[in-house]
């Protein structure tokens, strides 16, 4: 059996926000995403785009975000797991990481198309 609390929604919603403010204070790659994801979210007043655009364009600046948080959360428990160096444990940081990467890549493509439609579209 799971050393698990029993469920309770605010508390949960505790950990959820302890979790955001552990990442957000250790992971210097996440504050920039979050700075980079408020410029970008404010900047969408500006440009104007369909409702559509505006919504593909915070779903993927949101899944970098969350994708950070997995990543974060597995080189956690990878060093925990393995606390020296191991081939298997470079191997699941990196596979981390590049999620992250296309992640950032597929955020940057759909600006980049957005961005396109809007000045020759």
């Amino acid at each position: 059996m799971r050393n698990q609390p029993t469920y309770k929604f605010f508390k949960n919603f505790g950990y959820a926000r302890e979790g955001l403010a552990e990442i957000f204070k250790n992971e210097k790659s996440f504050r920039i995403e979050i700075c980079i994801f408020l410029v970008a979210t404010i900047s969408l007043f500006f440009w104007k785009f369909d409702l559509i655009f505006n919504l593909f364009l915070i779903f993927s600046m949101a899944f970098v975000l969350v994708c950070e948080c997995l990543n974060s959360s597995l080189e956690r428990v990878t060093d925990l797991a393995s606390p020296d160096y191991h081939a298997l444990a470079k191997a699941a940081k990196d596979a981390g990481s590049a999620a992250v990467m296309i992640a950032n890549f597929l955020c940057g493509a759909l600006w980049c198309v957005a961005i396109g439609y809007k000045i020759w579209g």
